[in-house]
């Protein structure tokens, strides 16, 4: 299943056998470590859409795992999951493996073609300014004023399906983003490092990336919303601010309900 030539679409590099294998044995861990939910997944349309949501769990993201475990679950492995992911990601010894999953470069061609073939392409763009949020502001949409992927959409003649998910930023206590350790070292200017994220965890205890602190079993539930036809609701020359509020506004909503019902930390 897999195209390693250059000129192949990323596209072709998922592998739906070996993404069916992952998630066998990947599910069974979420669900019995973090207790994983995932609701409203009989609102996605049946064509391609861009599945747009909150990112948490600091180094140890794990939104999408969790979506499309749930999702391929459900659905089957007819219609693939794309995450348009940063090139760091998709640099190492994992880009093989992350590939054959669905990751894709995160660029406007190739969530375009995704969304075309039909595919689900998940976007987080608040990226690592939201999965470092401090714990105090864990149940804040914030996407650093990053608003691209409404023309994205709208470019593809897509819906925007928003989702939001709890429990992620409970896995440690995120201190701070560590923006003004960054600038102090001046790693902002050596090597365009703009975060250095502080964390306190176990078994390590405060970590600045390193060490790697172990995550805590926090139950984690992801909200997956209707979806948003974008041209319908706001005209063929849509505001893009105005767009991006309301679909921040949606996504609040949906998680201060989330963080109601939620009755303790890490506990759920």
């Amino acid at each position: 299943m897999t195209d390693n030539s250059e000129d192949a679409s990323e596209l072709t590099k998922w592998d739906p056998e070996f993404t069916k294998r992952v998630m066998g044995w990947l599910r069974p861990l979420l669900k019995a470590y973090h207790r994983i939910e995932v609701r409203g997944l009989e609102a996605l349309p049946p064509s391609g859409a861009l599945i747009v949501s909150n990112h948490s769990g600091g180094l140890f993201a794990i939104d999408v795992p969790i979506f499309a475990s749930e999702y391929y679950q459900r659905f089957g492995y007819d219609r693939p999951v794309y995450t348009l992911s940063h090139d760091v990601l998709l640099s190492g010894p994992q880009a093989g493996t992350l590939q054959r999953t669905g990751f894709i470069h995160a660029s406007h061609d190739n969530a375009e073609e995704a969304l075309r073939s039909g595919g689900l392409v998940v976007v987080f763009p608040g990226g690592d300014h939201d999965v470092y949020r401090p714990t105090r502001g864990a149940n804040s949409i914030d996407f650093a004023g990053r608003k691209g992927y409404v023309k994205a959409a709208v470019n593809a003649g897509v819906p925007i399906v928003p989702a939001v998910g709890i429990g992620g930023q409970e896995t440690q206590l995120f201190l701070s983003r560590g923006s003004w350790l960054a600038k102090t070292l001046r790693l902002d200017k050596l090597m365009r490092v703009k975060i250095i994220p502080l964390s306190f965890g176990v078994p390590f205890g405060l970590s600045a990336v390193l060490p790697l602190n172990v995550p805590l079993p926090a139950k984690i539930v992801i909200q997956v919303l209707p979806p948003i036809d974008v041209v319908e609701q706001f005209g063929d020359d849509p505001d893009v601010d105005a767009v991006d509020a309301h679909v921040r506004s949606v996504m609040q909503e949906a998680l201060d309900e989330l963080a109601e019902q939620r009755r303790l930390p890490v506990v759920g």
